[in-house]
């Protein structure tokens, strides 16, 4: 079976799926407020861990143990055997996004109060500095799981009024560059490239934007974006947001889920598409590759872009993912 869907959903907007570091679990967090991990094998909830507020990210430390995001603002550190909750600090809002970068074994946190905010976990004063944004945090993104690691541990952070700004988190305190989105409208998903020489951002308005990190003019003509999610909805052309990208960490190509039901994925080198898998019932929510690159995570989950409607039930599958839907093709001439 090469898809199938896991036990027991949230019963409320799926926010985020994260594979922990062997691709055995799944995390999941949810507006129902609670903190979900699933056996993959199994497809069943064995950590269920009820939360004061919903949660909007979440990422593994390491194999015992997870980082959340909760709309009151709240940075816990979850100990998923013993149960044992820690809140490492608070943010003045919603904390929209978590990650941990094992390159400098800190978490980093970027919320709706325009703030972003590294941590060390180990410690009780975690909380080792805040750094204003120009906006309200919507997306940030440190290198793939399971991929070759950056030359330096960098962060992309993409926040209201397309601002874009690249971090060095062993210097955070200014951006290495501050950019502005190639595309017009609001910053909804951003992932790094393997390796970090550059980053795919996707907007609300069914574009995809692939950057470089390297500011060299030679690096920037690099630099393109395309249409995707878009489709024909009662004889008028539709496009639709971009709610996800998450990369493979082997091959380099990513995929991209929108509120059109779909999931792609892309050969971003070639600019070709290399799969579309079959659609979903509603909006994909949010998606992960496995560290290893054999499997892929998707939450299909409205998102009220179309406002209060008639729903399909919250659901996250996973996907035994074939190389041919992820593998870039040799070009013609290629031994």
């Amino acid at each position: 079976m090469s898809e199938y869907a896991l036990s027991d959903p949230p019963t409320d907007g799926v926010t985020a799926v994260r594979f922990g570091p062997t691709g055995d679990s799944l995390a999941v967090t949810s507006w129902d407020a609670a903190l979900r991990l699933y056996d993959v094998a199994s497809a069943d909830v064995v950590v269920r861990l009820p939360q004061p507020a919903p949660l909007l990210d979440v990422d593994f430390v390491d194999a015992g143990s997870v980082l959340s995001g909760a709309t009151d603002g709240g940075l816990r550190l979850h100990g998923l055997e013993t149960g044992v909750e820690r809140v490492l600090g608070w943010h003045a809002s919603g904390v929209r996004c978590v990650r941990f970068c094992g390159a400098v074994g800190a978490g980093v946190s970027g919320s709706w109060d325009r703030s972003l905010k590294l941590w060390d976990v180990r410690t009780a004063e975690a909380c080792v500095g805040t750094y204003a944004q120009p906006d309200k945090v919507f997306a940030l993104c440190v290198g793939a799981p399971g991929a070759p690691p950056p030359p330096a541990p960098l962060v992309v952070v993409a926040t209201a009024a397309r601002h874009v700004h690249l971090l060095d988190l062993r210097r955070p305190s200014e951006p290495l560059q501050r950019r502005e989105s190639a595309l017009k409208c609001q910053t909804r998903a951003v992932a790094q490239m393997p390796g970090g020489l550059g980053y795919a951002l996707g907007s609300v308005e069914g574009r995809v934007a692939v950057e470089y990190v390297d500011p060299s003019a030679e690096a920037q003509a690099r630099k393109y974006a395309f249409k995707c999610h878009r489709t024909v909805v009662d004889g008028v052309g539709t496009a639709f947001p971009v709610n996800a990208i998450c990369y493979h960490p082997r091959h380099g190509t990513f995929a991209t889920g929108g509120c059109d039901g779909h999931v792609n994925v892309w050969d971003g080198a070639n600019k070709k598409r290399l799969c579309q898998l079959p659609r979903k019932p509603t909006s994909v929510a949010a998606l992960a590759f496995s560290a290893d690159g054999s499997r892929l995570a998707v939450a299909a989950s409205y998102t009220y872009e179309m406002g209060e409607r008639e729903r399909a039930p919250d659901a996250v599958y996973v996907r035994t993912v074939a190389e041919a839907e992820v593998k870039p093709k040799a070009k013609r001439g290629d031994s």
